[in-house]
C-alpha cells in the first residue's frame, strides 16, 4: 500500500464513494482501500472519521457551489452568467449529490451545509433572473425552476437521463429569452 499525496484524494475518494455506494456505506475502511492506503495515512491528514466527514461536506460545498458560482459571478453579461451556472449544474457528480441529500435527512450538521449550498445556488440565479427580467417574483420563479430541474434530478431513482436533464434546461432557458416569464402571477 502507497502513501496518499494529499488530503484531496481523500475527499475525490469520499465524493466517489458517496456516488457510488451512498452515504450508509462511506466508511474508513472503503475509502482507504480505494486509495491503496492504510488507515495510518489517513490518520496522517484526518484527526478522526467525524474530522473528515465534516471536512469533506465541506470541500462538496466549496468545490461544487462556492467556486462554481464565483467563477460564473466573472461573466458580466448575466444571461452568459446562467449559461455558465446550468452547464456546471449539468456536470455535478449527481449521484454523490444525491447522496448527500440523503445523509442530510439524518446528520443535521450535513444538513446545515446542504441547505446552505442550495441558498447559494438559488440565490444566483435568482441575481442573474433578476437583471434580465426586473421582476422579483419572475426571477424567484426562474430560480426555483432551475433548482427543482438540477436538484430534483439528483433525487429521482430512474436511470440517468442527461440528454432528457439538458432538454428540460434547454426549455427553461427558451422560456427565459423568450418572455414566458412575464405570464407569472405576482402573488405566491
Amino acid at each position: 500500500m502507497g502513501a496518499v499525496k494529499s488530503r484531496e484524494a481523500f475527499f475525490e475518494i469520499g465524493l466517489e464513494v458517496l456516488a457510488d455506494l451512498g452515504y450508509g456505506r462511506l466508511k474508513l475502511a472503503v475509502v482507504c482501500q480505494r486509495l491503496g492506503v492504510t488507515t495510518g495515512s489517513f490518520y496522517h491528514y484526518f484527526s478522526s472519521w467525524s474530522a473528515y466527514t465534516r471536512e469533506l461536506v465541506e470541500h462538496w460545498q466549496n468545490g461544487m457551489t462556492v467556486t462554481v458560482v464565483e467563477a460564473a459571478g466573472s461573466e458580466t453579461d448575466p444571461r452568459a452568467r446562467i449559461d455558465r451556472l446550468i452547464q456546471s449544474g449539468l456536470t455535478l457528480p449527481h449521484g454523490a449529490e444525491g447522496a448527500i441529500r440523503a445523509w442530510s435527512a439524518v446528520d443535521p450538521d450535513v444538513r446545515a451545509v446542504q441547505a446552505a449550498v442550495d441558498r447559494h445556488r438559488f440565490d444566483a440565479l435568482y441575481a442573474c433572473a433578476l437583471q434580465i427580467l426586473s421582476h422579483p417574483r419572475q426571477a424567484q420563479v426562474f430560480a426555483a425552476w432551475g433548482m427543482y430541474l438540477l436538484v430534483g434530478y439528483e433525487q429521482v431513482l430512474l436511470p440517468a437521463d442527461l440528454p432528457g436533464l439538458g432538454w428540460m434546461v434547454d426549455q427553461m432557458l427558451d422560456a427565459l429569452d423568450s418572455g414566458r416569464f412575464s405570464s407569472v402571477p405576482d402573488d405566491g
